[in-house]
C-alpha cells in the first residue's frame, strides 16, 4: 500500500485494531463506543446508522431503505433490507400522472432500514439492543450541535419540502431552517427510537408506530396498509462477486445498481488500465467508457431480481462482457446504448472489529430528506424510494404491487481472489454516483495500491449523459483537456453544497488491523483504536 498523499488533503488515513469510518463525527464515535465495550462490528455498524437518522437527517432516517455487506469470519453475507411498493400500487393507480411523484406519501414504499437493524443486530450482535441504540437516543432526546455540510444540506431541503406533510414541525422548529452550530434536539424522535429498540422493531411493522404511519398515510392520500407493513421483512442474499485487481469486488444483487460496477471492472480487464498512469487521461477514459456501457445496461435490465428479463450472472457472463469490451475504443469518447445478454441523496459507513469481522453498511432517503413526509409525533421521516419505479408497459422496473423498486445505494467489499479473507468494505453514498465512484475506489486502492484515504480524496469524475461527463473543480485542466480532445463534452462542477460526487468511507484489512479513510467532502471521520 502506497501511502504517500498524490492530492490535497485536509485528513490523514487512520489506523488501528477496531476501526469505524462514517459521514458524520458523532455517529463514527457511536460505532467506537460499542466496540470499546466489547460489541462486534454489527453492533458498531447499527449504533452508527442510528445516530446517523438523528444528525444526518438529510440524508437518511427511521423510515429509509439499507442494504449491508458482512465478513462473519469466514464469508461474506449479504443483506437487502430495502422495501417493496404498497399492494395497491399498479400503473393504473398512479394515472394520468405518468410517473411516480418524487415527493409526498404516494413515493413511499414499506421503509426497510429498522428490518435491517434488527436482522443484522442479530444475527451478528454481541451487545444489548437497547445499549447499541442508547447514543442515537441520547442525541435525539437531549440535543446535539448541527454540523456545517449538514446545515447546508438541510437549508436545500427546507426550500423544496416545507410544504409536505409534518415537515416544518420536525426540520424547521419554530419555523426557522437551523444553522451550523444550532443545538438540534428531537424527542419525538427519541421516543420512537427507544420503542424500536425495546419491541425489536415489532412496533415499527406490526405495533403502534405502524399504525401512525398508516393513519398519516390514510389522512395525506397515501396507500400504504398495516398489512404491508406487516408483510415486510429483510432478506440474507448471496453477493455478486467479479474478479479485479487479483482480487473480487462484491455487491448486493439487485434490485440495486451495485452490479453496475461490475459490469464496469469485468470491461476494464482486457484493458491492462495500470499499463497507463492513474490519473493519465488514457485510464481516465477507459473509466469513463467503461462506465457508460454498464450504467446503460444497469437502467435498461436492473430491476427487482425477481421481474429481471435475465439473471444477474446474465450480465456478468465473461463472453458477454468481452464482446461489450470491444465497443470501448480507447482513443474516442462513445455514447453506446444498452446490451443484450443471453438469458440465464443517503449515508454510507463501514466498520471492522479486532476478531476480524467487517461491515459495509448504507441507508438512504433517496432524494435528500425523501418523500418530505414526518408522521407526526414520531420523527419518522420517510424515503421516497417508489421514485425508483417507472410506469412503462413491460419493463422490468415497473410498478406493481409487493415489488422492490431500482435502488440507487449499495454496499461495496472485496474480498481475496479466492475469497477466503477480506481485504476491503468501502462505498460511496449519492445516487447515482455511487455505482461510480465504487469502480473509482476499486481502481485505485486494488490497481493502483492508493491508501484508503488518498483514494477517498482523489478528484472524481460522473457519467451524466451521452458523451457528457461532469468533473469536480479540482480535476487537472491537462487531464480535462485530453478528455475533451477524446470526445468528451466535459462539465467542470464548481463546489456549489450539492456534493453531485458523493461522499466515500473505506476500510482496508491488513496484517494486524485495518487503514481507513474518510471523505473530506463529509463531516464524517474515520476513528479507531
Amino acid at each position: 500500500m502506497d501511502y504517500g498523499f498524490p492530492y490535497t488533503s485536509q485528513r490523514s488515513p487512520v489506523l488501528g485494531r477496531n476501526v469505524v469510518a462514517t459521514s458524520q463525527p458523532l455517529a463514527a464515535q457511536a460505532g467506537l463506543q460499542m466496540l470499546l465495550r466489547g460489541g462486534s462490528a454489527a453492533d458498531a455498524a447499527v449504533a452508527a446508522a442510528m445516530v446517523l437518522t438523528v444528525v444526518e437527517p438529510t440524508g437518511c432516517g427511521v423510515g429509509s431503505d439499507a442494504f449491508a455487506l458482512y465478513w462473519d469470519g469466514t464469508s461474506l453475507q449479504g443483506l437487502n433490507a430495502s422495501g417493496r411498493a404498497p399492494g395497491a400500487w399498479t400503473p393504473d393507480y398512479f394515472g394520468a400522472q405518468g410517473q411516480i411523484p418524487a415527493r409526498g406519501w404516494n413515493a413511499v414504499t414499506v421503509p426497510g432500514a429498522v428490518s435491517g437493524w434488527i436482522a443484522l443486530h442479530q444475527r451478528y450482535g454481541r451487545l444489548p439492543l437497547a445499549d447499541v441504540a442508547a447514543p442515537a437516543i441520547g442525541y435525539a432526546r437531549d440535543g446535539f450541535t448541527l454540523s456545517p455540510i449538514i446545515a447546508t444540506l438541510w437549508a436545500n431541503g427546507a426550500r423544496q419540502l416545507k410544504d409536505q406533510p409534518g415537515f416544518a414541525d420536525e426540520f424547521m422548529p419554530g419555523g426557522h431552517v437551523p444553522v451550523a452550530g444550532d443545538i438540534i434536539r428531537r424527542p419525538a424522535l427519541a421516543r420512537t427510537l427507544h420503542e424500536i429498540a425495546s419491541t425489536a422493531g415489532e412496533s415499527f411493522y406490526r405495533g403502534d408506530l405502524a399504525r401512525k404511519m398508516v393513519d398519516d398515510a390514510a389522512r395525506h392520500g397515501g396507500a400504504m396498509t398495516m398489512a404491508d407493513l406487516d408483510a415486510h421483512r429483510a432478506d440474507w442474499v448471496t453477493p455478486l462477486a467479479q474478479p479485479f485487481g487479483g482480487a473480487l469486488v462484491h455487491e448486493i444483487p439487485p434490485n440495486g445498481q451495485g452490479i453496475a460496477t461490475l459490469i464496469a471492472l469485468g470491461l476494464l480487464g482486457p484493458w491492462d488500465i495500470t499499463a497507463h498512469d492513474v490519473d493519465s487521461v488514457a485510464a481516465t477514459h477507459l473509466m469513463i467508457e467503461a462506465t457508460k456501457l454498464a450504467l446503460a445496461d444497469a437502467d435498461r435490465f436492473v430491476a427487482d431480481v425477481d421481474a429481471m428479463e435475465f439473471t444477474p450472472d446474465a450480465l456478468l457472463a465473461p463472453d458477454y462482457l468481452a464482446a461489450r469490451s470491444q465497443l470501448i475504443d480507447p482513443a474516442v469518447a462513445g455514447a453506446p446504448g444498452h446490451g443484450a445478454p443471453r438469458p440465464g441523496g443517503t449515508v454510507y459507513l463501514t466498520a471492522a472489529d479486532a476478531d476480524g469481522h467487517m461491515v459495509s453498511f448504507i441507508q438512504s432517503n433517496y432524494m435528500g430528506f425523501g418523500s418530505g413526509v414526518v408522521v407526526p409525533d414520531t420523527g419518522i421521516s420517510l424515503q421516497n424510494r417508489g421514485a425508483g419505479f417507472n410506469v412503462q408497459a413491460g419493463h422490468p422496473n415497473c410498478v406493481a404491487p409487493h415489488k422492490r423498486p431500482f435502488h440507487t445505494i449499495i454496499p461495496g467489499f472485496v474480498t481475496t481472489a479466492d475469497g477466503t479473507a477480506p481485504l476491503m468494505s468501502f462505498g460511496v453514498m449519492g445516487g447515482p454516483m455511487q455505482a461510480q465512484g465504487h469502480l473509482q475506489m476499486a481502481v485505485r486502492v486494488l490497481a493502483y495500491g492508493q491508501n484508503p484515504q488518498a483514494a477517498a480524496d482523489a478528484p472524481r469524475w460522473r457519467v451524466l449523459d451521452g458523451r457528457r461527463v461532469a468533473v469536480e473543480a479540482t480535476f487537472p485542466p491537462a487531464l480535462v483537456d485530453g478528455l475533451r480532445a477524446l470526445g468528451h463534452d466535459i462539465i467542470v462542477e464548481s463546489p456549489d453544497g450539492v456534493f453531485g460526487f458523493g461522499g466515500a468511507q473505506l476500510i482496508v484489512a491488513q496484517e494486524g488491523g485495518y487503514v481507513a479513510g474518510s471523505d473530506p467532502r463529509k463531516d464524517g471521520q474515520a476513528v479507531a483504536f
